[in-house]
């Protein structure tokens, strides 16, 4: 695991290196054997890594990962773009098995996050957040960013937003039954994942308005 960790650490973060290792290998093996098919695998490789080799390593990771702590203690904005954004190249340390911390780096386009979406989520400096690691290799991390107070704090307000938009409907036209169904479906939805006494009155005085219009 400790070697496979090694592996994936090196392709996601040193991606133009790990294309010139497969430019070189299946060159050599073309040349060695004399057959130029070897050469055809050199751009798929290349393009598949660059894609989703953080995506390969976070999975791994937290497949087979033990969890621990990490905090970014550097955060420096480079000049380089992704998507208009500018990115970021970290330094952080992580907490080993026995307590003592080891330090570790990542970037914006190499950082290993759970779980595995079309965003770029990385928490704030000097935070303890929630991290999986190979022990023997604990520089390569996964961030399991939903379980941080951040990531909770974030998933509780995309929660929250269609409660507001239900009430938003139901508040212009309270005769209407659509609405209402909508607006206890919204809140029940966010008290199967946050316990709210408020709206689970709301959710019976919702119920017994929509008796009372049929």
């Amino acid at each position: 695991m400790i070697f496979i960790s090694k592996i994936l650490f090196f392709t996601s973060h040193h991606g133009f290196y790990t294309v010139i290792i497969i430019l070189v290998f299946f060159g050599l093996l073309s040349y060695v054997t004399k057959k130029a098919w070897f050469l055809i695998p050199i751009i798929p490789l290349a393009i598949l890594n660059g894609v989703a080799g953080q995506y390969l390593n976070a999975w791994f990771l937290n497949k087979y990962g033990v969890e621990s702590t990490a905090i970014i203690t550097s955060d420096v904005e480079t000049n380089s773009t992704l998507n208009e954004m500018y990115i970021h190249d970290y330094e952080a340390i992580v907490k080993k098995q026995d307590g003592k911390y080891v330090s570790t780096y990542f970037s914006t386009t190499s950082a290993a996050i759970y779980p595995i979406e079309n965003a770029i989520r990385i928490p704030r400096t000097e935070q303890h957040f929630p991290v999986k690691y190979i022990p023997g290799y604990e520089k390569n991390i996964v961030i399991l960013y939903y379980q941080s107070e951040e990531g909770n704090a974030l998933l509780k307000y995309e929660k929250m937003a269609p409660v507001n938009s239900a009430k938003i409907k139901y508040e212009a036209d309270r005769m209407n039954k659509e609405f209402i169904e909508e607006y206890i479906s919204a809140l029940e939805d966010y008290v199967s994942s946050y316990n709210n006494d408020e709206y689970k009155a709301k959710i019976e005085e919702l119920k017994k308005e929509l008796r009372q219009l049929k």
